[in-house]
């Protein structure tokens, strides 16, 4: 249940799903592959990756801050938001303008990386989350941005609970899952970008 306090999104993202962590005691935006979500609230952003990354960006002076969450690393054919944050090059823009639109500030951003796990066995063989890890670092080099800290690769899916205003991340590994929910959801975003568990401990960052 949403507390009624809740404090109102930003402009753009209202459409994201919100819930209350009773674990965390804190409110928390979900968001989705090709979603990316920014907050000045003291929320957290949550997400489940597998092949996906999401790059977790902010401002520690300014205490804005957000999450992306995509596939592939770049396309240049399409910039249409909603499509384009699909792409890595397109949701890292998207994510760190806001942040900027905001009162962040470029030189003061720091990152931290995560997911690019080998889970869907058609995908191993085009190398996707490699792809994405190689492409998220090129990035942010070329984009002189800090990098904190990632935890990326391997073969198992991952929870991520962001947290911008003090920038701790929680992590837990998917070592066993009980359904398909996340591979098949994978593979359906996958085939739409071409076509248009038991956990371990928590490890923090």
């Amino acid at each position: 249940m949403i507390p009624s306090e809740m404090q109102p999104v930003l402009p753009g993202f209202e459409h994201v799903r919100r819930y209350f962590d009773k674990q965390q005691k804190i409110v928390a935006a979900k968001i989705l592959p090709g979603e990316y979500y920014v907050t000045q609230e003291g929320e957290g952003i949550a997400t489940v990756l597998g092949s996906c990354i999401s790059a977790c960006i902010r401002d520690p002076k300014r205490k804005i801050g957000g999450m992306n969450h995509f596939m592939l690393p770049a396309n240049e054919a399409d910039n249409t938001v909603g499509i384009a944050t699909r792409y890595g090059n397109f949701a890292m823009e998207h994510l760190i303008n806001e942040i900027l639109k905001y009162g962040g500030q470029k030189e003061r951003l720091e990152v931290k990386v995560f997911g690019g796990g080998q889970v869907i066995q058609d995908m191993n063989t085009m190398n996707i989350g490699n792809r994405n890890i190689e492409f998220v670092d090129e990035y942010c080099r070329t984009e002189n941005i800090n990098v904190l800290s990632h935890d990326v690769g391997d073969i198992y899916p991952r929870k991520v609970l962001y947290f911008p205003e003090t920038g701790l991340v929680r992590v837990k590994k998917l070592k066993t899952l009980h359904n398909d929910t996340l591979k098949q959801r994978e593979e359906r975003y996958f085939q739409q970008i071409n076509t248009e568990p038991q956990v371990s401990d928590i490890e923090l960052f």
